[in-house]
């Protein structure tokens, strides 16, 4: 189900049976030449799009394309066009939409994000900014409705059991579970491979720049790489959120 089309009844009983609700955040990020400003959003979009016709239950908000992208690989001069989000801006704006989400009674809320998710532990700005927004959002919640002094109450006892309320939001890369298998990189072998398989009307070859040191792996990308990557990220994202033994498919 996607948010933007449910009606007020739906909402009520997806909420009601604890469906998990979740947000691609991307990047408008130069990637090279022959791949589009998108991608890091493409990609965790298309990983969602392609759940959610496996699990119908599953609520997917629009995509969150502004992220903090930076200017490390380039601009936005000479047609670039990299767009970089202050991460306090984001902070807050995440905020408030994880605010609304808590308010109208979701409590299974996740955030995905591939961008620069090769340091997801450690953290980086896109990730951390959403992070903190979601925290500041679940504590005003509680703050608001249960008044200070909310944890020391009595009804807070189970906590460190199964009441950990900060798991009501949380942020994950889907490629987590894959890194170690298929490596990462930025405009390289693996993001155009998954771009071939997801979007391949936006991947243009024949304009591929011998230039950027961090593009040639490119050469080497296929649909059928991209497609073995992306199904294993579906196939990861699916136990995050739903817990079960996801059996691999035997012809990857």
């Amino acid at each position: 189900m996607y948010y933007h089309k449910m009606h007020p009844v739906q909402i009520r009983e997806a909420i009601k049976k604890n469906a998990p609700i979740v947000l691609a955040v991307g990047t408008i990020e130069y990637h090279s030449e022959h791949l589009p400003l998108g991608v890091d959003g493409l990609v965790v979009e298309g990983c969602l799009d392609r759940l959610e016709k496996r699990r119908p239950e599953l609520v997917v908000m629009p995509p969150l394309y502004y992220g903090v992208s930076s200017f490390a690989v380039a601009g936005p001069e000479n047609g670039q066009g990299t767009i970089d989000m202050d991460s306090l801006l984001l902070c807050r704006f995440a905020e408030n939409i994880f605010r609304d989400l808590l308010d109208t009674g979701w409590r299974n809320i996740h955030a995905f994000i591939k961008h620069q998710g090769e340091n997801f532990q450690q953290g980086m700005p896109t990730d951390l900014a959403l992070r903190l927004g979601a925290k500041r959002a679940i504590f005003a919640h509680l703050e608001k409705n249960r008044g200070r002094g909310w944890w020391g109450d009595s009804s807070m006892s189970n906590y460190y059991d199964d009441n950990n309320v900060f798991n009501w939001i949380q942020v994950h890369t889907p490629a987590f579970e894959v890194r170690k298998q298929y490596g990462g990189d930025h405009a390289g072998r693996m993001e155009t491979s998954a771009t071939m398989a997801l979007f391949p009307e936006t991947v243009h070859m024949e304009l591929h720049d011998p230039n950027a040191w961090y593009a040639q792996g490119a050469l080497k990308a296929s649909p059928e790489l991209g497609e073995s990557y992306i199904s294993d990220m579906v196939d990861s994202v699916e136990r995050l959120l739903f817990g079960e033994n996801i059996e691999k498919k035997e012809n990857k």
